[in-house]
């Protein structure tokens, strides 16, 4: 079984209430002594987790380039897996994808991947290349949420959302100079929304793709919001939606 870090608190958090069993030992920053230390030191112990001390180098060695505050543990690798032909014969009313085009920094594809836990979504799906991937910064800020959302990985993006259409799902992307808002659509049916990050946006071959464009309504002076957020207000759309259906 292959280990992987964990690095965090709300990473090593999320671990020990769903599997504490899969961490093989969890190392502790000694100097750090605070309430949160103090009592994760003690749930870890409840729970029959292996203990150890590590200074800061020997930490920053296990998660580098990760903020890991005093806290990195070695577990069981559990992310949830589905295959594209997978999902297509999977595909419902109830469908929700969240498409990502082009999300390279870890920590916004860990958020999105929470976001997209917390909404009922089906899967993320993302190209092969050109995409952050699991790592222990994306672990982090996932907080648990990659071992329970599939992330699907296609090496071609375009077509990937070409099947799903022909499967039955509308996909929309969002972008800020689209005529329509995403309050505009029907998204009671299988649906998948698609955002690109920060800044670029998505590529063109993906517009062109979708069934159709949207914007987030902005009233502010801020152009953009970061893709963890703006993948929250679509998702809970889409959720809205649903919801009130059921009313």
């Amino acid at each position: 079984m292959k280990n992987i870090v964990l690095a965090g608190f709300h990473a090593v958090g999320a671990r020990l209430r769903m599997d504490p069993k899969s961490i093989s030992a969890v190392y502790l920053d000694p100097e750090r002594r605070d309430k949160r230390m103090r009592e994760m030191r003690e749930k870890l112990i409840a729970a029959g987790v292996r203990v150890m001390n590590a200074d800061q180098r020997r930490l920053d060695g296990m998660a580098p380039d990760v903020p890991h505050q005093g806290i990195v543990a070695m577990a069981e690798e559990k992310q949830a897996m589905l295959e594209f032909d997978e999902l297509l014969d999977q595909i419902t009313d109830k469908t929700l994808i969240l498409i990502l085009d082009g999300v390279t920094d870890p920590r916004n594809f860990g958020a999105c991947l929470r976001v997209a836990d917390c909404a009922g979504v089906q899967c993320v799906l993302v190209p092969r290349d050109r995409s952050a991937h699991i790592t222990p910064a994306a672990l982090k800020s996932a907080a648990g949420a990659a071992e329970t959302v599939p992330v699907v990985t296609v090496t071609n993006l375009a077509s990937a959302i070409m099947e799903l259409r022909d499967a039955g799902v509308t996909v929309v992307g969002t972008a800020g100079e689209a005529t329509k808002s995403i309050y505009d659509f029907d998204q009671k049916k299988a649906f998948a929304w698609v955002l690109g990050a920060e800044g670029d946006g998505l590529r063109q071959l993906t517009r062109r793709r979708c069934d159709d464009l949207a914007s987030i309504p902005m009233a502010g002076a801020v152009e953009s919001l970061n893709v963890s957020v703006a993948s929250g207000i679509v998702l809970y759309e889409t959720v809205r939606q649903r919801l009130a259906a059921k009313a």
